[in-house]
């Protein structure tokens, strides 16, 4: 096995973090401001890129990784986790919004999974961050990820964060599903991702929806989320106060005097 072998749980329920158990001298690497704490025996170090060929890979091999995670929307660097102990020692990692974390054993999807941007929050020493670059026009413009997607590989754990709640789905083969363009956590490599068209007039202006929606055709393992963190900015955005100091008033016809009745009293 390439990859070191670490051992992990998860904790929370809305706003989760992950518990690295690390043997001495085991590694794990992460994304940068993801860390939440360590014990005394670990050490930390920034790397370039996704630290899988940190030996022997030359600067030009570490300039051509981290290039690629400038692609995918991450960080020029990574951060490094060495327990350099005698004794286990445990580090952890923290979801960047509420959601879930979710755990990806790479040897259960043939080495390879393939994430939305900006998703990757940790992995063991040896598993390689890439770019998956999609061949479809349609996809490329439509797709809400664009021309560019995260390839995980390897031969162990990794993780990745989604927002709000999880859902997972198996799809046989010839099996299609539909989905949001933004809802989208990952999915394994033998699935088919192509964009769709809504279509029709209303569905098109006042479906409320976008134009277009994700069509994953099995077989393979697909995982969506309730909660996309772009349409949890709008939300946020959206509701935030205007200048002057007035904020959008929702559910109410009464404006400023229905926050009153219904439990905003904002001053």
């Amino acid at each position: 096995m390439q990859a070191h072998e670490i051992d992990y749980q998860i904790f929370g329920e809305e706003m989760q973090y992950v518990e690295i158990e690390l043997d001495p001298r085991e590694i794990v690497i992460a994304e940068a401001g993801s860390f939440m704490m360590m014990e005394d025996n670990i050490k930390m170090e920034t790397i370039f890129g996704d630290g899988s060929q940190q030996q022997g890979s030359g600067l030009f091999g570490q300039l051509l990784n981290a290039g690629k995670r400038v692609l995918t929307g991450e960080s020029l660097f990574m951060t490094a986790f060495l327990n350099q102990g005698n004794t286990k020692s445990k580090v952890s990692f923290a979801s960047p919004y509420p959601g879930k974390i979710l755990p990806i054993d790479l040897t259960q999807f043939q080495g390879k999974f393939i994430c939305q941007k900006s998703s990757f929050l940790c992995a063991a020493k040896g598993v390689s961050v890439g770019i998956e670059f999609s061949q479809k026009l349609g996809r490329g413009l439509f797709g809400g990820e664009g021309f560019i997607m995260q390839k995980i590989e390897g031969d162990g754990m990794a993780f990745v964060h989604s927002g709000g709640t999880m859902a997972k789905k198996v799809l046989a083969h010839g099996e299609v599903l539909k989905v949001d363009t933004g809802c989208i956590i990952g999915f394994t490599k033998d699935v088919n991702y192509d964009i769709e068209f809504i279509g029709g007039i209303k569905n098109s202006i006042f479906g409320g929806e976008g134009l277009f929606y994700a069509t994953l055709k099995g077989p393979g393992t697909v995982y969506i989320q309730s909660l996309p963190f772009s349409r949890l900015a709008d939300r946020i955005i959206a509701s935030a106060p205007r200048s002057g100091g007035n904020s959008r008033d929702e559910g109410s016809l009464l404006g400023g005097l229905g926050n009153l009745l219904d439990g905003d009293n904002r001053f």
